[in-house]
């Protein structure tokens, strides 16, 4: 058992203390109701036996031994419930507190682990570690209360009997040993087989139109087939030793209970022990038969958890790499200066961008274009501190981004990413997330600039109209458009659009542009695009190229350079003639 793995839940344990305690208390307590019980039926038969040494009447005892059920009966439902309770507390916390945690990580997390694995966690590891702090702590508890106490009573009545019924037992804990770590590795096994399967799964609902468009459906089944097998194949790994270990278990206690039955009714025949301590011992030998049974589905439940709680441990233990200075400069206002100074950065050993030096203005406009794979969307993702970046390499009004406070920083900054993406909500809800408290006269402004409110005035519930998951109801070009207007309603300082225009016709183009000519005013904007007539009105175009500037200045100069710039204009013309014949 991996004992390392449950370290962090000593604070959820200690915020729950309480509980737990009372729960204890009134699991003791319905297990003392319950062992007075076999002590009571001894005494019964012992006034059976001899009627006339018995100060009570087999009635008298009849009675306690229905009222010590009934109360039995009762409190432990409380201390069942209490205890459970208790689990459900402590997995609210957890789940509060991985979501907290997954919001605070940031894009180089998110691009390693897959979606359908962290749901996995949230689901499934994080219900066997609930198990085990309800059911598997109640269980544990209440087999050591019945295991000590019923063995004491036991040895109370006959030391030697006592012995002769926990002969089994070390076959048990040999057993024990043997099996824990092997339950352990399969049960690890089979839920990271159960996260490739849900990641599987969520992948392909989510890319439903491209499966049926290219008639991909029995690949998808096929693959699904696979993972399915591969994780029936570890759980039946992990259910061949819990069936071993249970009916084992239950053998053992069958087989104290057999020598029982041949040492205890000779003692009793033999005259050496009455038969009320005989139906006594018995009763008590019964208690411990299904906390046995249970200790192979505690051992199993154990081990789940532990194999769960790492992997949750994994993403509690997960840090963001954009991390806020430890002495932050907090300037009174950001105006949009920014300044690239030796930059380079690689998401591996290899770099992508290579020492570029760049200084943008405030209030200037500054296009990128170049071939896919040059870094454009890399670099405009550095300037949002969305990627760790080294001091010394970008500066926002002279200092360096790294030193600024990062709510400040990004709350300067607005952001069209290359993949619009939408919230299961309304359109204006999609709008007004990108501030705080917007209007509803800011979220129509918003939308005339980004020249989304013709469409959304044809919605049957305007502005109010649910966009479906991801924006499923809305066109390409119509997501575009509300991203940028999310963007333009934040009235930053700094706004950054990473192809904004892919997804729309040329005269939507046309008309978003020009409404943007009137919004850009004193902001600083970079624009990325691989369509040049999105970036006819900059300041300054740069060219990358493998990562390098290959070329920069504005339009008329570099159609003049006659470079890559003046080679891709040309080649666009050329579509266009082509597409108007």
């Amino acid at each position: 058992m991996q004992i390392n793995e449950y370290s962090r839940l000593t604070n959820y344990l200690r915020s729950c203390r309480g509980t737990y305690l009372s729960g204890f208390v009134l699991l003791a307590a319905a297990n003392g109701f319950a062992l007075v019980i076999p002590w009571l039926l001894k005494l019964a038969v012992d006034s059976l036996e001899s009627p006339a040494r018995a100060t009570r009447t087999p009635g008298f005892y009849g009675t306690l031994i229905i009222a010590a059920a009934v109360v039995h009966c009762v409190v432990r439902i409380f201390s069942r419930t209490t205890l459970l309770h208790a689990g459900r507390k402590i997995e609210y916390s957890i789940r509060e507190d991985l979501f907290a945690r997954l919001i605070s990580l940031d894009l180089p997390y998110f691009s390693r682990e897959r979606t359908g694995d962290i749901l996995s966690r949230f689901s499934n590891d994080l219900t066997n570690v609930r198990m085990l702090l309800g059911f598997g702590i109640l269980n544990v508890v209440n087999t050591c209360i019945v295991y000590l106490s019923a063995l004491f009573l036991m040895g109370r009545i006959s030391l030697f009997l006592t012995l002769c019924a926990v002969i089994p037992y070390p076959l048990m804990l040999l057993l024990v040993k043997r099996v824990s770590r092997r339950i352990f590795h399969h049960s690890k096994r089979a839920q990271e087989e159960l996260a490739a399967l849900s990641s599987h799964a969520e992948e392909t609902f989510a890319a439903a139109a491209v499966i049926k468009s290219y008639r991909q459906e029995e690949s998808r089944l096929a693959a699904f087939r696979e993972l399915s097998e591969r994780y029936l194949a570890s759980s039946m790994r992990m259910t061949n030793l819990r069936g071993i270990v249970i009916p084992f278990m239950a053998s053992m206690a069958g087989l104290g209970t057999l020598i029982v039955l041949f040492v205890g009714g000779a003692r009793v025949i033999g005259g050496t022990m009455t038969l009320g301590d005989f139906v006594a011992f018995n009763g008590y030998l019964a208690m411990l038969i299904w906390p046995t049974v249970v200790l192979g589905w505690i051992l199993n439940l154990i081990q789940r958890g532990a194999a769960s709680m790492g992997r949750l441990n994994a993403v509690l233990e997960a840090r963001a790499t954009v991390v806020e200075s430890e002495s932050p400069f907090v300037p009174g206002k950001l105006y949009g200066d920014i300044e690239l100074r030796g930059l380079s950065f690689g998401y591996s050993e290899k770099p992508l961008l290579k020492n570029i030096n760049l200084r943008i203005k405030a209030g200037m406009k500054l296009g990128i274009v170049g071939p896919v794979g040059s870094g454009k969307t890399t670099l405009v993702r550095l300037i949002a501190r969305l990627y760790p970046v080294a001091d010394g390499m970008i500066f926002l009004d002279g200092s360096d981004i790294n030193s600024l406070p990062l709510k400040q920083l990004r709350d300067a900054i607005g952001f069209v990413p290359q993949e619009s993406f939408l919230f299961s909500r309304t359109v204006g809800e999609n709008i007004a997330y990108g501030k705080e408290g917007a209007t509803d006269e800011e979220v129509r402004k918003a939308a005339f600039l980004s020249r989304l409110d013709g469409d959304v005035s044809g919605f049957a519930k305007g502005y109010d109209t649910l966009v479906g998951e991801r924006g499923v109801t809305l066109s390409g070009g119509q997501k575009q458009r509300a991203a940028i207007a999310r963007a333009l309603l934040k009235d930053p300082a700094v706004l950054i659009m990473d192809d904004p225009l892919s997804a729309v016709d040329a005269r939507t183009e046309e008309e978003i542009l020009s409404g943007f000519a009137r919004y850009y005013g004193w902001r600083t904007v970079l624009i990325v695009s691989h369509r040049l007539s999105a970036l006819r009105d900059c300041d300054q175009i740069i060219v990358l190229e493998e990562g390098r500037i290959e070329e920069q200045g504005s339009h008329d100069e570099l159609l003049v350079l006659d470079g890559r710039y003046a080679a891709i204009h040309r080649e666009q013309n050329l579509r266009e003639e082509i597409e108007r014949l």
